[in-house]
C-alpha cells in the first residue's frame, strides 16, 4: 500500500509540474504574440509600408517557432484559426488595404487571449 501511495504522489507531481510549464509557455507565447500584433497596429494606423510589412514577417516566423511546441498540447484546430488570421492579415497587408487590417488583427488578438484563457488551469475549464 505504502509503494502505490507513493507512485500517486510522484504521478501527480508529474502531471502539475507539466500543466505549469505548459501553461507557462503558452501565456508567454500568447503574451509575445499580442504585444508585436499591438505594436503592428499602431503602424497599420500610420500606415507605414515598411514597418508593417517587417513587423508581419517577424511575427509570422515567431508563429512557426512557438506553433512547433504548441501543437503538443493544444487542439490544432484553436492553432489553425491563428494560422489563417495571420495568412489573411499578411494579404490585407500587402495588398495595403489598412482599414480591414485594423479588423483582422483585433480577431487574431482575440483568438490569442482565447486558446490562453481555454488552457489555463481554472475550475471553469475543469468542468
Amino acid at each position: 500500500m505504502y509503494k502505490e501511495m507513493i507512485i500517486v504522489v510522484i504521478v501527480i507531481i508529474i502531471i502539475v509540474t507539466l500543466d505549469i510549464i505548459t501553461n507557462n509557455y503558452t501565456t508567454y507565447a500568447t503574451d509575445t504574440l499580442s504585444g508585436e500584433l499591438n505594436n503592428l497596429k499602431e503602424y497599420i494606423i500610420l500606415e507605414d509600408d515598411e514597418k508593417t510589412s517587417k513587423i508581419i514577417e517577424e511575427v509570422k516566423d515567431k508563429w512557426k517557432e512557438y506553433n512547433k511546441i504548441l501543437s503538443y498540447y493544444i487542439e490544432h484546430d484553436e492553432l489553425e484559426k491563428v494560422e489563417t488570421e495571420l495568412a489573411t492579415l499578411s494579404g490585407i497587408i500587402e495588398a495595403k488595404d489598412y482599414n480591414h487590417g485594423i479588423g483582422n488583427l483585433n480577431a487574431t488578438v482575440f483568438i490569442l487571449e482565447h486558446i490562453k484563457d481555454k488552457e489555463k488551469f481554472s475550475i471553469q475549464n475543469i468542468f
